[in-house]
């Protein structure tokens, strides 16, 4: 018989979060829904995983903080015990023109996307590797392995891939722990911002559930030879 499984869905509130979230019910018998502030999302959100038969609270934090992470870890593992899987979800996006950027802009696209990640796998590890298993999936952007220009999303593009090097890294130096590092990267998903008066293929949209299906297998027992992987779920999209 496995052990009990928990899950932290980080940005879980709505979206590609709120979809990842109902997933995990199975996978793991208890979802913890993060969210930035409390209210009708994440209730909204844990109300799906208690109906797909896992237990699920709503947990609040500024993940670009290090200290507010690490605590938000700790309330988790008092409230069921452990952390075994953790999908970073997070993800703020900044559609604004590469030369009219502020520092202020770069700050906040690094923080939300890179460090919000880096300081909740952080906090994890150590009770992974404890327990000898553990599953941290990061979610990416679909275009990020190409090394192309981009001009109106240059900080999010930037911190999505230091995020996929910081997948790999991490990965590798767990190799022999029982932890699984990967990366989930959607394309254009539906209800996202279409190009402008660009037609877009319906095979180029994808679902929030497709994304959710490919974090369910990395966070299962079955992905155990998994690693380091980034999994593009895009469909057509920029093919």
């Amino acid at each position: 018989m496995r052990a009990r499984r928990v899950a932290l869905v980080t940005g879980g509130g709505r979206g590609v979060g709120r979809a990842i979230a109902a997933a995990l019910a199975g996978p793991a018998e208890a979802v913890a829904v993060h969210v930035r502030r409390l209210g009708t999302d994440g209730e909204a959100t844990a109300g799906l995983v208690r109906r797909a038969g896992a237990e699920s609270a709503v947990f609040e934090a500024d993940l670009g903080d290090a200290v507010r992470a690490r605590d938000l870890v700790r309330r988790v593992v008092r409230t069921f015990g452990r952390v075994d899987i953790l999908v970073n979800n997070v993800g703020p996006i900044l559609v604004k023109p590469w030369d009219a950027l502020s520092a202020a802009d770069w700050e906040a696209m690094v923080r939300g996307n890179l460090l919000s990640a880096y300081h909740c796998l952080k906090a994890v590890l150590p009770g992974m590797r404890r327990r000898r298993w553990g599953r941290i999936v990061n979610l990416g952007f679909g275009r990020i392995e190409q090394a192309a220009a981009f001009p109106t999303i240059l900080p999010y593009a930037a911190a999505k891939a230091a995020l996929l090097l910081l997948t790999r890294t991490a990965a590798a130096a767990e190799a022999g722990s029982g932890v699984t590092v990967n990366m989930v990267s959607p394309g254009l998903l539906e209800g996202g911002v279409l190009p402008a008066g660009r037609p877009v293929r319906p095979s180029a949209v994808g679902r929030p559930s497709d994304v959710a299906a490919a974090v369910r297998f990395l966070a299962s027992e079955e992905a155990s030879g998994t690693t380091g992987a980034n999994v593009i779920v895009a469909g057509t999209w920029k093919m």
